[in-house]
């Protein structure tokens, strides 16, 4: 579903993508991590067409959509869902999603309320559909991000922190939530949450100064001394060596 092939972007000095590699299947969930400044966002902005990279090459089903704008790709099947969710305040849960499904994907009145209400369902905001998105609680609101993702009819789902400031409970649901999803979608996930991802990633992607460090299962991505000593700041020496 998706490629990326030698993805470079740098402003000025500050190299924010250097040579960024990888694919990704429907089904298949891609987690990625890595310190601040690592590039994480930037990827996610090359990729949902928020910025433009420099070389390198982005596509989707097998077209091309480097040089696409953002809303091009909505259409044709990115969706992002970001870490703080920013609703339509005065709106109504159902007519945020609306919105998505609307504009996202270019649907019709009928076709955005029936995709609409099928994403409340899918999510387990449909108990909240008429209530004002500005009263409900941060775990709906993230909710409320993924229902408005998957009402405009995604093929890529680009989810930024969505388990970011829940509690170790809403963590749980949110991720039972991504995990039921994943299967429908090619899922890429930047997690600060490690339990998160390793209940829900099939491969974990470490980022550092722009640089693809490392790939592989969560398990041995997570436990590695790479990311023990940069992203977890623990020193090598206290553990034994690993991949």
């Amino acid at each position: 579903m998706l490629n990326v092939r030698g993805l470079t972007k740098a402003y000025g000095k500050i190299v924010v993508a250097d040579g960024i590699a990888f694919d990704l299947k429907v089904g298949e969930c891609l987690g990625v991590i890595g310190p601040n400044g690592a590039g994480k966002s930037s990827l996610f902005n090359m990729l949902s067409g928020t910025a433009m990279p420099d070389s390198g090459g982005i596509f989707l089903a097998g077209q091309d959509v480097t040089r696409l704008p953002a809303h091009a790709r909505a259409r044709l099947g990115i969706a992002r869902a970001f870490q703080i969710p920013q609703p339509f305040p005065s709106l109504s849960v159902l007519d945020n999603v609306r919105a998505a499904a609307t504009f996202g994907a270019g649907m019709s009145k009928l076709q955005a309320r029936e995709a609409a209400m099928a994403a409340l369902d899918r999510t387990g905001l449909a108990r909240v559909a008429h209530k004002p998105a500005g009263s409900l609680p941060l775990l709906d609101r993230k909710r409320l991000e993924l229902a408005k993702a998957i009402a405009s009819a995604p093929k890529l789902l680009l989810l930024d922190e969505v388990a970011g400031g829940l509690t170790e409970r809403e963590v749980h649901q949110m991720v039972d939530l991504v995990g039921e999803l994943k299967s429908a979608y090619a899922v890429i996930w930047i997690e600060h949450i490690a339990q998160a991802l390793k209940a829900v990633s099939d491969r974990v992607m470490v980022l550092h100064f722009g640089r693809k460090l490392l790939e592989g299962t969560p398990q041995g991505v997570l436990e590695s001394t790479v990311v023990q000593e940069i992203y977890m700041g623990i020193p090598t020496d206290a553990h034994p060596a690993s991949a």
